[in-house]
């Protein structure tokens, strides 16, 4: 406040390129695949130096949203979900442990709808695909000593080919973004409860059963019930904690 006067926020000129490039995307002024004005011309139509336009081109670039091809420019992406959420991931993996079965909630609540969409237009190969990671997990838990990590691994990809068998590529990445930090505590638990891998097993035996069946409830129920059993976990861990 100066001289009892609210003096309004400043914006910085990179902010001022992001928004304007972000609103020319949305208007339609820029595509998806399409090339940016030359920076000399784009920095004059925004009102910006040559230095905040290129910074706000580099952070539009970490986002996914622009590429810039040496000697050729700067172009708009094909704005894949897949690409554009992937920052999501990080900033899961930057909450603490406290946050952790709400992440999963989140994921649980993704997942079952994945499942039940996956149902209905799941192709015979990834049906085999899926089928061949669970024979795969079998034969390592028949081992004396499993490879807990192999198991997860497996276990993630299991529900990647669910996730992405429902054709809806947003609900899948946000199914992989949520990935990361549910990787860890999933491992935490193959590790620490007895027979959590042997019940994780079984009741993904039962998911592909309901996905085999193309039973949307069956397959949204079932993936519910799996979640659940993590979610129960973490919530007692985060008891322990407090």
């Amino acid at each position: 406040m100066t001289g009892g006067k609210l003096t309004e926020p400043t914006v910085s000129q990179t902010d001022v390129v992001v928004e304007s490039i972000r609103q020319m995307i949305i208007d339609g002024r820029l595509r998806p695949g399409g090339r940016l004005p030359v920076e000399n011309d784009l920095a004059a139509a925004l009102g910006v130096s040559r230095t905040p336009l290129r910074e706000g081109v580099r952070a539009l670039s970490m986002m996914g949203i622009l590429e810039t091809r040496r000697g050729d420019g700067t172009y708009v992406t094909k704005l894949d979900p897949t690409m554009l959420l992937a920052p999501l991931g990080f900033v899961v993996d930057l909450q603490d442990g406290s946050a952790t079965h709400h992440l999963h909630a989140v994921r649980r609540i993704l997942e079952t709808e994945a499942a039940a969409a996956a149902a209905l237009h799941i192709s015979s190969p990834s049906l085999e695909a899926a089928a061949e990671l669970l024979r795969h997990n079998e034969a390592e838990l028949a081992l004396a000593e499993p490879n807990h990590e192999t198991v997860i691994e497996n276990d993630i990809a299991f529900h990647r080919i669910i996730a992405e068998a429902g054709g809806n590529p947003v609900l899948a990445a946000l199914v992989a973004a949520l990935g990361g930090r549910t990787m860890r505590d999933r491992l935490r638990r193959s590790i620490s409860q007895p027979g959590a891998d042997e019940t994780a097993h079984r009741e993904h035996l039962s998911i592909l059963a309901a996905l085999t069946a193309q039973d949307p409830d069956r397959a949204r129920t079932r993936m519910a019930a799996h979640l659940f059993t993590v979610e129960d976990y973490l919530v007692e861990q985060a008891t322990d904690a407090g």
